[in-house]
């Protein structure tokens, strides 16, 4: 961080954290701060950036990584037929849905000329 003081929104900012969670680090961690000028209220603040900063926020980036995505196979079978969807209008999504409650999945397969020989 190349700015002394910050105020906990640009600190959040450079974190990938929230500012409620930046406010909630201050107090816990009994961090250094001075109201910010030209604010009144006493609630606007600005911290310290000293080194008991710098390590906390250093031992936090592995906590901010983002967040796994599970799902299925872009190659799929599933993945594809639930892409294949999701791109239909909603006039074919019901045109597809009656097809398949009156012919069944069977006759579906049928139509596409796929059997199960």
């Amino acid at each position: 961080m190349k700015k002394e003081w910050l105020t906990p929104e640009e600190l959040a900012v450079e974190t990938g954290y929230s500012r409620q969670t930046v406010n909630k680090w201050i107090k816990r961690e009994n961090w250094t701060t001075t109201p910010k000028p030209g604010v009144q209220g006493g609630k606007a603040r600005l911290i310290h950036i000293d080194e008991r900063v710098k390590s906390f926020i250093q031992s936090t980036r592995n906590l901010n990584e983002p967040a796994a995505i599970y799902g299925a196979q872009p190659n799929s079978l599933p993945a594809l037929l639930i892409s294949s969807v999701q791109q239909m209008t909603s006039i074919e999504q019901d045109m597809l849905a009656a097809l398949i409650l009156r012919e069944g999945i069977k006759g579906v397969l049928q139509r596409l000329g796929i059997s199960e020989e």
